[in-house]
């Protein structure tokens, strides 16, 4: 039966990770992998993270099962640092396998609400986005997002298309620090999302994948806060990867915020059945890392301090970046790559202006001009500036 599967085409990205390794050129750069990594090039453990496994491995007496939600503190711990004071009454939560999972299965409890839903996405979005849809069979509309010749947001063009959502369909929004294009949504444009999704009665979901890394931790948190205060459903898919460091634990959590405490119960009940039809108890290692790091306050704030140098860092990346490409071009047309936030900045460079970057510079990043600021530092900054100039960007 096995010789009997089509080939898949692989990833595009993963693909770019391994053409990087078999690149025996020096002073290569990779700005692909979506991965955070210090001036070292190093992806370090968190102080916090390393303390808190320390504990957990001295206290702990059993590896038998968690719940099938995962275990309420987790969740607890989550919701807090997500919503803040969120409302209890209307919410379900569940642990997950990462973000990605989270995301699956928020998709799927929108599929088991309605079958017929339809997906509302940005143009550009996460390429994994598109891939699980798809795989799933779910159809998807693309909404405007990213002006190309600003490098900033198609605000009206995105207003346009969201409004075309109705009741029973999704609209899956970007938190904070959007993947591609590190293009982001003002305070006041989110107050217009808001009414929008109000007025139509669609689902918002929310990917939060980068809390901490744009603006701080509660500054990131404010779109999500601001949907879950003004609407009745919202679901929430957040990843604990990056902003504690733990990619490889796979540490996620699907939020659901329900209309009624009724409503909500029957959320958990048909979060929980999702968890058993895929993988059944969720993970607990990387889950009880985050609960141990955010219910102890000396962690808690040891963690944050860390995480908020990390985001001052890319900071730092981007006004030098942006600094050194207004020097040699003479013009501020870069200076875009500073107003974004997160790990990523979309250039608008052309397939054939990437591919020449990789040829001429060993500068590896996805085909669609997505850079992970956090793949330079200080010394790769101007190497890279210098390459953008002689590629013609």
């Amino acid at each position: 039966m096995l010789t009997d599967l089509k080939p898949q085409a692989p990833d595009k990205i993963l693909m770019l990770i391994e053409e990087y390794k078999a690149d025996t050129r020096q002073g290569k750069i990779d700005l692909g992998v979506g991965v955070y990594k210090n001036p070292e090039g190093v992806t370090p453990v968190m102080r916090a993270v390393k303390t808190a496994e320390q504990r957990i491995w001295e206290a702990q007496t059993t590896k038998s099962y968690t719940g099938l939600a995962g275990e309420p503190e987790f969740r607890n711990a989550m919701a807090q640092m997500v919503l803040g004071d969120a409302p209890s009454d209307r919410l379900a939560s569940l642990a997950t396998v990462g973000g990605t999972g989270a995301i699956r299965q928020a998709l799927e409890l929108a599929r088991l609400a309605n079958p017929g839903v339809t997906v509302h996405v940005s143009d550009p979005t996460w390429p994994n986005h598109l891939s699980i849809m798809k795989f799933m069979g779910l159809p998807f509309v693309e909404y405007r997002y990213f002006d190309n010749d600003t490098r900033g947001v198609d605000f009206e063009g995105m207003k346009k298309d969201i409004a075309k959502a109705g009741k029973g369909d999704v609209v899956l929004l970007h938190g904070c620090c959007h993947n591609p294009t590190g293009a982001n949504l003002t305070a006041e444009q989110w107050e217009e999302v808001a009414a929008i999704l109000e007025k139509s009665g669609a689902l918002p979901l929310i990917d939060l994948a980068y809390q901490g890394f744009g603006d701080g931790l509660d500054a990131d948190a404010a779109a999500t806060r601001l949907l879950a205060s003004r609407l009745p459903e919202v679901l929430i898919a957040a990843s604990c990867s990056k902003n504690f460091g733990i990619y490889r634990e796979r540490t996620g959590i699907l939020m659901a915020l329900a209309e009624n405490s009724a409503a909500r119960d029957l959320a958990q009940g048909s979060l929980a059945f999702l968890n058993r039809q895929t993988y059944s108890f969720p993970p607990d290692h990387g889950a009880r890392i985050v609960s141990t790091v955010l219910t102890d306050e000396g962690l808690r704030a040891d963690w944050a301090s860390e995480l908020e140098d990390v985001r001052n860092g890319m900071l730092g990346l981007r006004e030098q970046l942006a600094s050194e490409l207004r020097d040699l071009s003479g013009s501020d047309r870069f200076d875009f790559i500073a107003r974004h936030r997160g790990m990523f900045s979309r250039l608008g460079a052309s397939p054939e202006q990437v591919q020449k970057l990789k040829s001429d510079s060993a500068i590896y990043m996805v085909g669609d001009s997505r850079l992970n600021i956090a793949g330079l530092n200080r010394d790769t900054v101007p190497v890279l500036a210098r390459a953008i100039i002689d590629a013609g960007i």
